[in-house]
């Protein structure tokens, strides 16, 4: 080797020694760093945790502050304003009605002056930015205090104890300390218990409390802001997020492993619902809901086609962490931190749908809806390979629709099919050649009345105009009439179909329906 080779390779090899002793090699694991690095000027206080824990002996609470650290994109306080069609802010406090009938009133008479109204986002205030290292360090202390003190919480695992004791916020409620409030608040409960080891046992006491305070208030339904403990205390009821908002502060606190979990559509009604999880000794998780029914007691209201976990965790088999070729993704499907748990309350199925049509270039992803509140809705997605996607874990017995998500709107994209209790799929093609007589009595699922010759007596409002839709792509009408004492009658229906039987001036919750052996059959 010439001279001149020699000196050029012991130059290079003295820069990249100078090179790789100027890089600062972080302490931290890397999504503790991303986080850091995103923090900004918050960045201070989330590093005082870190020293805080690093200065101690305690190596579990240091994990638990990289976990709570690491973990904290996207959690947030989020705000919202109502506006009306053109923008403008409307004021309106749901405790100023006595009741939800004359809140409901004053929304219509707003609607009649403005225009329609929406709750709209108006600020998301993220615990990345804002969050203080005294407000971290109390909540970590209280826990670990709960886990190690509590004799019931002894069976918790470290993981499982991040997972459903640790965590400091239930949603998106402002951040405010809560662990004190209510470890002291039932600090005697061993006393009171048959057997204090038993979790269950002190989750429901401590249940049976909370409800004779704290009540569901329809009119919370216009307060979409996610309450916080201190508002919670004082008017002492909300909906059923801030029901288990509350029950998690009060269970997390004495060392419970406890979290919510929620549909975001029902498949058998509109709306949709939250309730409480807690963790069991033997592994299984138990429903209840806080404020209103005991873990073993509750039972859920409708059909539903998916359950999610709230995590604080990020999950990241989740639709926002996929390679995809779209960047918008339906509302409840965009979260970083919800787990499908929905075989843990039902039998499910898999379902491969196969499309019979041209997939446009620019997707890769489908969704699978179910119908609520007068719209089909996502609520699970599958990659498209080939020209076919699957959708994991689907509720059975339940009416489904395929589609597509484009420019922030679902498209439906395959014909609606039921998905039968075996997983078979019974698709719902409107016949073009045959027709039939539909006669209807209802517009939702319930008892109907008999007649003396047991024919249905209808329920439908008499002198009301109904309109019945069938699906082909879109809802298409097969006229209107005027319901009298007997079951409405509309003849050359497309048979085989999907149907919806809707009112005049309709709220949209009416459901729909299949026409079989001469009746309605709900979904």
């Amino acid at each position: 080797m010439s001279n001149n080779i020699k000196k050029a390779l012991f130059f290079l090899i003295a820069i990249i020694i100078v090179m790789v002793s100027c890089i600062k090699m972080s302490p931290y694991p890397p999504d503790v760093d991303t986080v850091l690095k995103e923090a900004g000027d918050n960045r201070v206080e989330l590093e005082k945790v870190l020293k805080f824990y690093s200065a101690g002996d305690d190596t579990l609470k240091l994990q638990a502050a990289y976990f709570l650290i690491g973990n904290m994109e996207g959690h947030c306080y989020a705000t919202y304003i109502l506006h009306d069609s053109s923008g403008n802010e409307i004021n309106f406090n749901v405790l100023d009605y006595p009741d939800f009938k004359t809140l409901l009133k004053a929304s219509d008479s707003l609607e009649a002056q403005y225009g329609e109204l929406d709750f709209k986002k108006d600020e998301l205030i993220y615990d990345i930015d804002n969050i203080t290292a005294d407000f971290l360090i109390e909540q970590i202390d209280y826990a670990f205090s709960a886990w190690r003190e509590k004799p019931w919480a002894k069976y918790l695992s470290f993981e499982d104890f991040c997972k459903y004791v640790l965590p400091y916020r239930g949603s998106n409620e402002p951040l405010e300390r809560w662990r004190s409030i209510f470890r002291e608040k039932y600090a005697d409960i061993e006393n009171k218990m048959t057997d204090p080891t038993d979790p269950i046992e002190a989750a429901c006491l401590i249940n049976d409390d909370i409800r004779s305070w704290f009540k569901f208030d329809e009119r919370y339904y216009y307060h979409p802001v996610d309450q916080g403990i201190s508002e919670m205390l004082e008017n002492k009821m909300g909906r059923c997020e801030d029901m288990t908002n509350i029950t998690i502060y009060a269970l997390r606190a004495n060392g419970l492993a406890v979290t919510s979990d929620y549909t975001p559509y029902w498949a058998s009604s509109g709306n949709n619902h939250a309730w409480n999880a807690i963790a069991a000794p033997d592994g299984n998780v138990i429903p209840f809901m806080g404020a209103e029914a005991n873990p073993g007691s509750y039972n859920l209201a409708h059909k539903f086609a998916k359950v999610y976990r709230k995590m604080y965790g990020q999950q990241k088999d989740n639709l926002i962490f996929q390679d995809k070729k779209q960047e918008e993704v339906p509302r409840w499907l965009a979260g970083k931190s919800y787990l499908d748990v929905t075989a843990d309350y039902i039998d499910v199925c898999d379902v491969e749908i196969t499309f019979d049509r041209d997939i446009p270039d620019s997707v890769d992803i489908a969704y699978i809806c179910v119908f609520n509140s007068g719209k089909w809705k996502a609520i699970h997605w599958g990659k498209i390979e080939g020209n076919s996607a699957v959708f994991t874990d689907m509720g059975k017995d339940i009416a489904y629709l395929p589609s597509l998500y484009i420019n922030e709107e679902v498209y439906s994209f395959g014909l609606p099919f039921i998905l039968n209790n075996d997983c078979t799929i019974r698709e719902l093609k409107s016949s073009d050649s045959e027709t039939a007589m539909v006669k209807v009595a209802s517009t939702t699922k319930r008892k109907l009345a008999k007649s003396t010759d047991q024919a249905a007596v209808s329920s439908l409002a008499k002198g009301k105009e109904y309109e019945l839709f069938y699906w082909q792509d879109e809802w298409k009408s097969l006229g209107k009439a005027i319901a009298g004492s007997k079951p409405l009658a509309f003849d050359d229906v497309p048979a085989k179909g999907l149907y919806w039987l809707v009112v005049e001036n309709s709220d949209e919750e009416e459901r729909i329906f299949t026409y079989e052996n001469d009746r309605q059959v709900w979904w």
